[in-house]
């Protein structure tokens, strides 16, 4: 008698609850979901500043019973089936042998399997009660359809029996007895829920269509189980779930773990308690169709060849430079650029015509626009690779996740809310990006590679630990879905309405961004936490980049950049802000030390690129009190993403001396100084160069509604556009 037991894991449900608390309970005035809490709370308006979404667990997604967990069998009440090439000799009731060795099953019960057939087919028809395959060490191949095919049964139970190597697989093309049929489709296709546990081998090589298909449930108890596959690798339609037990390796074509129903309420679900995951896939590693949950394992996954294959992004930017509009009184010149003086006002005007003739000419080519627009987003979700992806609800509250993928990282066209876990992130187009809301509570995520950082409607950063690396912006709450927003991408779009927000109140965060640092097509608000942003070197870009607010009521901002399209806190925030705007640009790794009249330390920040323009809020910042801003110079002190805690600042040189009287201190060489209106700085709006409008990507400059051209102001503080602005007529937001 066999007598191998499993080890129950009950304890998955309530590591799964623990874990994803903190990130769904925070004051959201949510519905209980029904049908196993697998369909996701719409999130209304005023609730999205919260980014609430409803808790998935284990126990509401999908119920494991004693006969999953259980790999006991008996010799003498088990049906032995032994394969020898082509025949096959059954021993017990239940199954018969035909010709070539094919196998037909027909009644519950437990089914030993050993041996080799070379080419048949083991069939499972069985429509009452489980039907048990032991698989002890056998190797199923059939030339032209599936070698094992189960048709019915009320449950089908796969033991993978301990120290065997087991073995399905199948040829390059099928034969179907009827010319419409399209199933079976897999080297191990089951019409029924199937349950994979046991502590032995099974390897499934799929070379004409999916690896395994179950049109049910799919469960992965236990196992070393790898997947070779032309096209899908592990298909379970209404769900497929895993325990810590499951070592998975699959290589996929098409996707590497999928679950597919859409049509019925509560499925179409992923669900993972733990496990080891190796899966390289030509489209996505991981998609629900619904919502996934994981709760822990290991994760290695590489998804349409990693980043290095990732769509090409080229931003333009565009018109609306000009000198006559950020001003900053008394203090030093900026570089020479388009807009100063005569005759660069002269050939603003100039450019301005041209601009005029190329938005007719845009004007006119915009239906077709739209249309190619359309096609390329239904090619993208074609050809969609993503390492993690749900239609609906994504919610991660442990595990470790090492990804390159070509396309987004983290991906749900619903909410998104990090809860736990260590995440290692290349991307070839967004890391972290949700259609609806992005929530982080907890966990440590590096982001070493991306387009846009992190991307949501709304995003609320809770907890945890993020680096951010983007070539595009950091973090950016965008306009919508990726479709539906203007050029095709989300965070295109400004939002007018007051539900989108990026909301920080706990946490360290730090962003490297080349587009903006910081961007919000609606407000922001800050509480909490600890942000450091190193900005973008480009003027048509800002650290920090908001169409509304930005309510600073606590926690310790950084946000160095350039200096074209400065932006700081609301001057209606009530803990206060300095920006401090130097008269050159600064080398990055340049130290920045803002310290009060004593001495004491406010902030030592060294920027990891160059940079003319370093915003700083902190709560030690005090109305009446006295700062002093130094550059250069050294630390002691421990570093972390450039920010410097402790040790003694020595060789500095000191810039200016001030006084803080409002709730925004904006600071050059010569002291205090007032922004201008129109440069969207320190109290608001984002507003153009020059008093203009900020054309948006993809729009043009806007002219000023006198009719004049952009930049053909005074000349005082010229503002150097990128290499190329004047001739692009679109600018990166």
């Amino acid at each position: 008698m066999k007598t191998t037991k499993m080890k129950h894991f009950a304890g998955v449900v309530a590591l799964c609850t623990v874990l994803l608390a903190s990130a769904c309970s925070n004051g959201g005035n949510n519905t209980a979901a029904t049908s196993n809490a697998a369909v996701v709370e719409t999130v209304s308006a005023d609730q999205q500043t919260d980014a609430a979404t409803t808790a998935l667990t284990m126990d509401e997604l999908v119920e494991f019973d004693e006969e999953d967990y259980s790999t006991e069998w008996s010799e003498d009440s088990a049906t032995k089936i032994v394969f020898d090439g082509a025949s096959a000799t059954v021993t017990g009731a239940g199954a018969a042998a035909g010709d070539g060795g094919s196998v037909s099953i027909t009644e519950a019960g437990t089914y030993v399997l050993s041996g080799s057939l070379s080419d048949g087919q083991l069939t499972v028809n069985a429509p009452d009660g489980t039907v048990r395959l032991v698989l002890n060490g056998v190797e199923l191949h059939h030339n032209d359809n599936a070698p094992l095919y189960i048709l019915e049964a009320g449950k089908v139970v796969m033991t993978l029996q301990e120290g065997t190597d087991n073995k399905l697989s199948d040829g390059a093309e099928y034969s179907y007895a009827d010319a419409n049929a399209d199933e079976p489709n897999a080297a191990l296709y089951s019409k029924a829920d199937l349950t994979i546990n046991g502590t032995g081998s099974l390897t499934v090589e799929g070379n004409f269509n999916n690896g395994i298909n179950s049109r049910d449930d799919l469960k992965l108890v236990s196992g070393t189980i790898t997947v070779k596959a032309v096209d899908d690798g592990l298909l379970g339609k209404d769900r497929v779930a895993a325990l810590e037990g499951t070592a998975l390796t699959v290589e996929a074509g098409g996707d590497g773990v999928k679950s597919t129903n859409a049509e019925e309420e509560g499925k179409g679900i992923i669900a993972i308690g733990g496990g080891v995951f190796d899966i390289t896939s030509g489209n996505d590693a991981l998609q629900a169709e619904t919502s996934m949950l994981v709760a822990g394992g290991t994760f290695s996954l590489v998804t349409g060849g990693g980043s290095v294959n990732g769509e090409t992004h080229t931003e333009e930017f565009g018109g609306g430079w000009g000198g006559g509009g950020q001003g900053f009184p008394g203090g030093g010149e900026m570089p020479a650029a388009p807009g100063t003086g005569d005759a660069a006002g002269a050939a603003s005007e100039a450019s301005a015509a041209s601009a005029s003739d190329a938005g007719v000419t845009t004007a006119a080519a915009s239906t077709t626009d739209a249309a190619a627009t359309t096609a390329e987003a239904a090619e993208e979700e074609s050809t969609s690779a993503k390492a993690l992806k749900a239609g609906s609800d994504i919610q991660i509250g442990g595990g470790t996740f090492t990804i390159d993928s070509a396309d987004d990282s983290v991906h749900s066209n619903g909410n998104l809310t990090i809860a736990g876990g260590e995440f290692s992130l290349t991307s070839g187009d967004d890391g972290i990006h949700a259609d609806s809301a992005v929530t982080i509570a907890g966990g440590k995520i590096d982001i070493t590679k991306s387009y846009e950082g992190i991307e949501g409607s709304v995003i609320k950063l809770a907890g945890g630990e993020t680096n951010v690396t983007a070539s595009d912006d950091g973090v950016n709450v965008g306009g919508g879905n990726d479709g539906s927003s203007v050029n095709g991408r989300a965070g295109q779009n400004t939002i007018t309405d007051g539900t989108h927000m990026l909301t920080i109140s706990g946490g360290t965060h730090s962003v490297n961004a080349s587009g903006d640092g910081l961007d919000s097509n609606g407000s922001i608000a800050m509480s909490g936490g600890t942000v450091t942003v190193s900005g973008p070197t480009n003027a048509g870009n800002g650290s920090l980049d908001y169409d509304g607010t930005f309510e600073m009521t606590g926690g310790y901002l950084i946000a160095a950049g350039s200096s074209g399209m400065l932006q700081a806190t609301s001057d209606t925030s009530s803990q206060q802000s300095v920006l401090m705007m130097f008269p050159s640009t600064l080398e990055a790794g340049t130290l920045v030390r803002l310290e009060d009249d004593e001495g004491n330390a406010i902030a030592t920040f060294a920027p990891a690129k160059t940079f003319q323009a370093v915003m700083i809020s902190s709560p030690d910042l005090k109305q009446g009190g006295t700062y002093k801003v130094f550059s250069g110079g050294s630390s002691t002190g421990t570093e972390t993403n450039g920010l410097y805690e402790g040790g003694e600042y020595t060789g500095g040189t000191e810039v200016v001396s001030f006084e803080i009287t409002s709730a925004v201190t904006w600071v050059n060489e010569s002291g205090v100084t007032t922004a201008q209106s129109g440069m969207g700085m320190g109290g608001g709006g984002r507003g153009g160069m020059g008093g203009g409008q900020r054309p948006m990507r993809g729009q043009g400059g806007q002219l000023p509604a006198d009719g004049t051209a952009p930049g053909a102001g005074d000349g005082t503080v010229p503002v150097a556009p990128p290499e190329g602005a004047a001739d692009t007529g679109a600018e990166a937001q």
